[in-house]
């Protein structure tokens, strides 16, 4: 005789095997609900207001509360895809399954890039009856929670996108103000990962249980933008949505894109996973440079947990050259039509690792004559990234010396070119110079020898 169960998953009754997979359910649902009352309970105060006179137990709350705000997610930057730079508005549900396909299949997943970000223009414009947000019938007629647990059978995360407005910036959906607690509830998912973990352990010790997998998974990632919205500041409405995420009893990335307008880099950190610290970028040399300058002022505020955030790529869009576009992270163009050169420069798993090392500090400019430039960062392992730019009209040499850069001044050095995928046979003392075309970067791994 056979029993069925929540979620497709089917036992034999009758033996100890079935009682211990109830066993399992039953932890798995009580400690869920013991982490959402962390959440609930974690959502005051941040750490910085903590006062003499606190008891033990609030420190101790406020203390759960800073570690779980960053939800033990983006201890690096994070990798992924979304949709708005290449498809804007015009995105439905099987532009995300193709997108997710081919993030697969390409290999970028195997590299890193894990979330699959619907941006706006997924919602009717109306909530239904109870207040809930309703993905459009016209292009997500199966619905975001059908689409989240495709894009998860890919080993892949879906993120969305929200507003703290009352509309979001293309004014074709509403935005969160007022509703957050109920739009948190929406994106995240009740059942979540462990609950699937630990009945998939089980399958494997029970041999006889059978199961589809078909587990309710919820939302990865909530870009959350700044239209539309009442004229209260970012300071205000953000951690309203914060604390509403937490509750939530789901981890999701939240990422802040407040455009920069009030030094979003100072307060983030208390608030979310990045900060947008730029207005939108576009399809040009100038729009990215600039971009990467005001996102170089707050270098030393990003850490592993929360990051500045320039905005998304637009290599494969076709603005720009080769050169200019080299730089990998959250891809804005069509993956299901990447040219050979656009993958080159997504997959350079040497630029990938220098962006995910566990070190987790950001490049600054060190040295500028001109239109010369000379960024660099230290990474784990006692070694440098150096960035070469030449942002001039002509091809010419660009000289990165040791003093700028953290090194010892008679050290000798080993040179890794990681876009030629090179350890250079020169070793270097005091300097090192490169020679680039109009609007391209060298980029080295510079590690002391002696």
């Amino acid at each position: 005789m056979e029993q069925s169960w929540r979620n497709g998953i089917t036992a034999t009754t009758g033996g100890s095997k079935s009682l211990l997979i109830l066993v399992i359910l039953l932890l798995a649902q009580l400690q869920a609900l013991s982490a959402r009352h962390i959440f609930a309970a974690s959502a005051g105060t941040p750490r910085s207001f903590i006062r003499n006179g606190s008891t033990s137990e609030e420190q101790d709350s406020v203390i759960v509360r800073r570690n779980l705000l960053a939800n033990g997610l983006a201890i690096t930057p994070p990798m992924g895809w979304n949709s708005w730079n290449h498809f804007s508005c015009k995105i439905d549900e099987n532009v995300i399954r193709q997108t997710a396909d081919a993030v697969v299949s390409t290999g970028l997943a195997k590299l890193g890039y894990n979330y699959v970000n619907i941006d706006d223009c997924w919602a009717e414009i109306a909530r239904d009856e109870k207040g809930n947000l309703v993905p459009k019938k016209s292009t997500f007629p199966s619905g975001i929670k059908a689409l989240a647990d495709y894009v998860h059978s890919k080993g892949l995360k879906l993120g969305i996108y929200s507003d703290a407005g009352y509309f979001t910036c293309s004014k074709t959906m509403p935005g969160s103000l007022g509703h957050e607690e109920n739009d948190a509830k929406t994106f995240a998912s009740w059942v979540g990962f462990l609950v699937a973990l630990l009945v998939a352990i089980s399958s494997l010790i029970l041999l006889d249980v059978k199961m589809d997998m078909q587990f309710p998974q919820g939302i990865d990632y909530l870009k959350y933008d700044n239209c539309n919205n009442d004229g209260s500041k970012p300071t205000v409405r953000y951690p309203v949505m914060t604390r509403a995420l937490m509750k939530a009893g789901r981890p999701i990335f939240f990422s802040l894109c407040e455009w920069g307008d009030m030094h979003p880099a100072l307060w983030g950190a208390e608030v979310g996973n990045s900060w947008r610290t730029t207005n939108d970028i576009t399809d040009t040399w100038e729009s990215m440079v600039s971009r990467a300058e005001m996102n170089e002022y707050y270098a030393e505020l990003a850490r592993p947990g929360g990051w500045n955030d320039p905005d998304m790529l637009e290599v494969g869009n076709g603005g720009m050259t080769k050169d200019e576009y080299i730089a990998p992270l959250l891809i804005g163009c069509d993956v299901r039509n990447m040219t050979k050169e656009t993958m080159q420069i997504l997959a350079n798993t040497e630029v990938i690792a220098v962006n995910q090392d566990p070190l987790g500090v950001q490049a600054k400019k060190v040295r500028m004559e001109g239109d010369l430039e000379v960024w660099a960062g230290p990474l784990s392992d006692y070694r440098v990234a150096v960035l070469l730019v030449n942002r001039g009209p002509r091809r010419t040499s660009i000289v990165a010396h040791w003093d700028d850069i953290g090194i010892p001044p008679k050290s000798v050095v080993m040179a890794r070119d990681v876009w030629e995928h090179k350890t250079l046979k020169t070793r270097f003392v005091g300097n090192l110079t490169a020679t680039m075309d109009s609007h391209a970067c060298k980029m080295y791994i510079l590690k002391p020898i002696s």
